[in-house]
């Protein structure tokens, strides 16, 4: 697993833009070596933005769309289409946008009656259908993960003290009582998290700041969630100056 790496930007428009040049540069890197690009997305509000950004980006282009392979990180359990969704958040910003195959598209299950756990089943399902022979864990090797940081330090779904954070052998583990609404949610497990080359901390606000300090000072994942994920290659922390404000200042990179 990679050491953290810092990056910080003035605001959260410039912080989303800047993750949106490096996810469009990231994916041509990837399909350069002629491979399918695995992209885990995440939700909230600077990731609707980014995503937005890249598809306002001329440099879109540049990317065979239907050679990207797209999955979620954590889903709320609502609905098809509800716009809570973080399905719904990113075809809205980007994927109608851009000539995604649909086959590609990998959004964990709505609610249909069928319960969560059901729906982690199935999602794990189809996670290990579309691992190689050289990937572990029942997932494929992802390229980008994409994460968001709560003030409480979760990620995904996974929130301090929850039972999920205790899963070692599903991919997918359904969350039930999240302090959050809505309070049943669908997310990626620690092993499958870690299961990605580069993993993206992408925050923004001074209400993040607390939990960035902490997640990156070796407080335990029980507690902050956000430090038991981390890149097989690379951990980037993408911040903007608000979120940056409790790290000491000799870790931190120079502002961008």
């Amino acid at each position: 697993m990679s050491s953290p790496s810092i990056l910080v930007n003035r605001d959260a428009e410039g912080l989303a833009h800047a993750v949106a040049a490096r996810l469009i540069t990231r994916l041509v890197d990837v399909q350069s070596s002629g491979e399918v690009a695995q992209v885990v997305l995440t939700g909230g509000r600077v990731a609707a933005v980014v995503y937005r950004a890249v598809a306002e980006s001329p440099a879109r282009s540049a990317i065979d769309w239907r050679r990207v392979e797209f999955w979620w990180g954590d889903e709320r359990f609502l609905p098809e289409g509800d716009p809570e969704r973080n399905e719904t958040q990113a075809w809205d910003a980007l994927l109608s946008h851009v000539d995604v195959d649909p086959a590609l598209v990998h959004p964990m299950p709505a609610d249909t009656g069928q319960g969560p756990e059901a729906a982690a089943d199935e999602y794990a399902a189809t996670l290990a259908a579309a691992a190689g022979p050289g990937d572990r864990d029942g997932v494929p090797t992802f390229d980008v993960l994409m994460l968001g940081v709560g003030p409480d330090g979760h990620v995904a779904s996974l929130f301090p003290e929850h039972p999920a954070l205790q899963e070692v052998e599903r991919s997918s583990v359904a969350v039930h009582g999240a302090p959050k609404p809505p309070p049943i949610r669908i997310s990626l497990s620690f092993p499958a998290l870690n299961r990605a080359h580069e993993v993206w901390f992408v925050v923004a606000g001074d209400d993040k700041a607390k939990a960035v300090r902490l997640a990156l000072s070796g407080t335990g994942p029980l507690q902050i969630p956000a430090a038991g994920v981390k890149g097989l290659n690379r951990t980037l922390w993408l911040l903007d100056e608000a979120a940056a404000g409790d790290i000491p200042h000799e870790i931190r990179a120079p502002r961008t």
